[in-house]
């Protein structure tokens, strides 16, 4: 979409100049709105013409059974699928009797803009009607980052050049037909109608809606209040039926005159709240978004996005596609997590039915990292969710015959819902993880209160876990056989590289907390003989070595393996060309795997190691994952391959705005949209944490003139400013006298408030030349200009 016509490039806006039908599934994914409890798809006001309609509650779902041809001991027998619940967005537009409809009459001009300091999805249109009737509509939409359960609509119409007479009907609307989702008839079962009316209020310019879910029992409320401004006479009407309530305005225009309708709506949802307190809660929120009014949830919005891109925001001089990409994507990760409380992250979000809503190893991986350093509560928040499925998890591990805690590899509501059992239960790695999320908040933020909320428990039920997976062979070395690391593509292996230094963490991780912490370990049953196995094991973990090549295995015997062969004619992704049984027999890798160890555990490896395994694994990897691109940049950064690494950058960021996997209209890629702020931040930045220091070693790439980037640490904001030779450092919010110490190049600086610091840049060479990818897998070339 970048590269259309209609889709300039902006530093803080994306804008779309003339409305193309064939592009809204995709806009509207890329418009949604969402605070990470309520998310609204960038559908046209009046809902019609519409990709994929979509409004979206955190965690609100339906179940349906899971599908197998040969069932088997411990698979998972329900799945979960996220719901497309009550549509508040609806304002039709009926001019003399016809419709506002873009694909009728004569549409002069139409232009969106996602404004991201603002918040707001505005939209204006000029149209005519077939029958001659011109108007000007405006309309700007935002979800409240302060009300979590608000969202409101200003909607403005115009009479152009004649006397109009308008009939607006807002509207709540459930069940609504959405495009066929998949092939398995049990998904479109679960979702044709998935929600039961329980109960319905009707006010004069309002209304509420309740519903439940038949097989979850999850009950769900809509409401809507509106306020009408307009000359001379205007009737307003509201009614109801079980699926739909509809506001209806009336009123007559003449040229230059405007009708104005401002619509407040509220949603909430439990599992356990009856109806009545669901309908009270719901009208509370309509009651506080009427008080503060459009204007102050407009005023709100702003405040709340200053103060965010104060502490986050990444100035990139030189590309400015990036620039663009890499704002829209922090915006969209703070969408998903800012209000999230307790719930999940999606792997799409709040943008689209991707992935039946699931989260996965994703949410840990690459959204908490960036949220911890920008937006430390809500990544708290997503911790403290994992904390309460922490049951579920110890259940699923009793079922696989493991101790301690086993988290899904997908799910919504905590429990396991891959039906594949390769890539989903065998991902274990997904424990560590969740693991390594809470070591790096305690690390970056200095807060220990999450350990006592949750955080330690889940410490130390994955350490037992990795120490019931995980075995000793006669030479003392500790392996774990029988798992799958990030890459799909080489399941159930011995040894996975990224794997056992991820278990090994988790296990450190717990000993260090056990020993901060030791009544509540205590209450946990920890004891000293168990710490010392976790130690032991931790430091006699296995990392499979090829002596002849000098590079990592990933997994044990994986440079053995026959090469996979890349001269045949292949559809990408390779799951779509090659039976499975073949990719796992053979050296392809479908997305970064070892790479991404070297990018988080990077002290177990040298600097010779990282440039011959970056030579290796490019030329084997096919980035059949989004979750790929960003680490390989990180890593060709690290090695010296700066305009490989640029380019890695580029495809993260980008990933959706040109959506480049062609599959952008089922909703955003946020961990890709995460990726790119660690493609500039790790990659170019080369932001690392050193134990309980925060490092740097930056180096731009040709094509970036300059990099500025702000972290939070510790209660500071340390700004980062890279320019060609040299980089500066600076610190706020400490106070006067406020210093912190980093480590530059491996030296350690002392950066103090209000004494910006200043070192030069080492230029790191290349060991080995840029390596080549597979064929047909080259990375997304950036368009920018090198530097003079």
């Amino acid at each position: 979409m970048s590269e259309h016509p209609s889709f300039p490039v902006e530093p803080w806006h994306v804008r779309e100049t003339a409305l193309d039908v064939d592009l809204l599934d995709r806009s509207e994914s890329v418009f949604t709105l969402s605070n990470g409890h309520v998310g609204l798809r960038g559908n046209l006001d009046e809902g019609e013409p519409h990709g994929i309609p979509g409004t979206y509650l955190n965690s609100f779902h339906e179940q349906r059974p899971l599908p197998y041809a040969e069932r088997g001991y411990g698979y998972p027998e329900q799945g979960q699928t996220v719901v497309n619940v009550t549509n508040g967005k609806l304002v039709r537009l009926l001019v003399d009797d016809e419709p506002f409809d873009v694909r009728y009459g004569h549409l002069f001009s139409h232009e969106r803009v996602l404004d991201l300091r603002a918040g707001t999805l505005t939209r204006r249109a000029d149209w005519s009607s077939p029958a001659g009737s011109r108007i000007r509509v405006h309309s700007e939409r935002l979800v409240s980052f302060t009300q979590r359960a608000v969202a409101a609509v200003e909607y403005v119409v115009e009479a152009v050049d004649r006397p109009v007479r308008l009939i607006l009907q807002s509207e709540l609307v459930a069940n609504e037909a959405v495009p066929a989702r998949a092939g398995d008839p049990r998904v479109a079962a679960a979702l044709e109608r998935p929600l039961v009316a329980v109960d319905r209020d009707v006010q004069e310019r309002g209304a509420i809606l309740l519903h439940r879910t038949a097989a979850s029992g999850l009950q769900v409320a809509a409401g809507m209040d509106h306020l009408v401004q307009a000359p001379g006479r205007v009737d307003v009407d509201t009614r109801a039926a079980e699926d739909w309530a509809r506001t209806t305005v009336v009123c007559a225009l003449q040229p230059g005159e405007q009708l104005r309708l401002v619509k407040f709506l509220a949603y909430g949802w439990s599992s356990r709240r009856s109806h009545p307190a669901l309908r009270d809660q719901v009208a509370g929120a309509l009651t506080g978004a009427r008080f503060s009014g459009f204007d102050g949830l407009l005023r709100e919005q702003r405040e709340y996005l200053d103060e965010f891109w104060d502490a986050a925001d990444v100035e990139v001089d030189g590309d400015p596609e990036v620039q663009q990409a890499v704002r829209f994507g922090l915006f969209h990760v703070l969408q998903a997590g800012a209000r999230n409380e307790r719930r999940c992250i999606p792997a799409k979000g709040l943008t689209g039915p991707g992935y039946d809503g699931h989260t996965f190893w994703d949410t840990e991986a690459y959204v908490l990292p960036v949220l911890t350093y920008v937006a430390p509560e809500a990544a708290a928040n997503a911790l403290r969710w994992r904390s309460s499925v922490l049951p579920l998890a110890r259940e699923r591990a009793a079922t696989l015959g493991l101790a301690g805690a086993a988290f899904p590899w997908r799910t919504i509501r905590g429990e396991e819902c891959s039906g594949y059992w390769p890539a989903g239960t065998a991902g274990f790695h997904v424990n560590a993880d969740i693991a390594a999320a809470v070591e790096r908040y305690r690390v970056v933020t200095g807060d220990e209160s999450l350990l006592a909320d949750g955080g330690l428990e889940v410490l130390v039920e994955t350490a037992r876990l990795w120490m019931s997976l995980g075995h000793h062979d006669r030479q003392s070395r500790w392996h774990v056989v029988g798992v799958t690391g990030p890459d799909e593509y080489t399941a159930v292996v011995a040894d996975n590289v990224f794997t056992n230094l991820a278990a090994a963490h988790n296990l450190r991780s717990a000993v260090a907390a056990v020993n901060r912490h030791p009544d509540l370990a205590r209450s946990l049953g920890v004891d000293l003989e168990e710490t010392a196995r976790w130690r032991d094991a931790a430091e006699h973990v296995h990392l499979p070595y090829d002596h002849d090549l000098g590079v990592h295995q990933q997994s044990e015997g994986f440079t053995h393996l026959p090469e996979f062969d890349f001269t045949a004619e292949r559809r990408y992704p390779l799951l779509l060309s090659a039976p499975y049984f073949d990719l796992y027999r053979r050296q392809v890798v479908k997305q970064a795997d070892l790479l991404m160890a070297m990018y988080w555990f990077g002290d177990a490896f040298s600097a010779d190691d990282k440039a011959r395994n970056v030579d290796y694994y490019e030329r084997r990897t096919v980035r059949d994952s989004s979750l790929s691109a960003c680490v390989q940049a990180v890593a060709a950064a690290e090695v010296g391959h700066l305009e490989l690494a640029h380019d890695y950058a580029y495809e993260a960021a980008l990933i959706d705005l040109r959506d480049l996997h062609r599959n952008s209209r089922d909703g955003l890629h946020i961990a890709s949209l995460a990726g790119a702020w660690i493609a500039l931040v790790a990659g170019f930045g080369g932001m690392r944490e050193r134990g309980e220091v925060l490092a740097f070693d930056p180096q731009l790439p040709e094509g970036i003139t300059r990099l500025r980037f702000r972290v939070r640490w510790r209660g500071l904001r340390l700004q980062v400013d890279v320019r060609p030779e040299e980089v500066e450092y600076s610190l706020r919010n400490g106070g006067e006298g406020a210093s912190l110490a980093v480590l530059h190049a491996g030296q350690e600086v002392v950066v103090r408030e209000g004494e910006p610091l200043v070192r030069e840049l080492q230029r790191r060479v290349p060991l080995l030349a840029r390596p080549v990818q597979p064929p047909g897998r080259e990375p997304a070339h950036r368009h920018t200009a090198p530097r003079a």
